[in-house]
This record gives structure tokens, C-alpha cells and sequence, in this order.
């Protein structure tokens, strides 16, 4: 295979995981704002926000690999 294919190959798996990690997002924050609303208030709610605040970060990891991947194409 070559190099640009193989290249091409994980932009589009980062990508895939990337929308599948906003479709996490979107589900977990509205987990968490129906229970605020509630007004249960608990352990697994600060789970929640925990576990919001580390998919944050893993999406801005994926981030800047597509954008490092992005470069990469660009210089071949």
C-alpha cells in the first residue's frame, strides 16, 4: 500500500472515531443536564462530569492527529 493510501486510511478511522466520540458527548451531557434537572445531584453525576471533561480532551487529541495526518499528505 502505498504511503498517501495508508495516510488516507487513518484520517478517515480518525474521523469515524472522532463522530462517534461527539455522539458520546452529545448522549453524556444530556444524561447529565436531565439529572441536574432533577435534581439528583450524586456520584454519578460527577462521573458524568469527569467522564465529560476526559472525552473533551480525547477529542482534541484526535484533533490534532488529523490535523498532523492533514499536514503529512500535504508534504508528499
Amino acid at each position: 500500500m502505498a504511503k498517501i493510501d495508508e495516510i488516507k486510511e487513518i484520517l478517515n478511522t480518525l474521523r469515524v472515531v472522532m463522530s462517534i466520540a461527539f455522539g458520546i458527548m452529545v448522549v453524556l451531557i444530556g444524561v447529565i443536564v436531565k439529572r441536574y434537572d432533577t435534581q439528583r445531584v450524586d456520584g454519578v453525576f460527577w462521573i458524568g462530569i469527569a467522564l465529560a471533561f476526559v472525552l473533551m480532551l480525547v477529542i482534541a487529541y484526535i484533533v490534532t492527529k488529523l490535523a498532523q495526518k492533514t499536514k503529512e499528505i500535504k508534504d508528499l
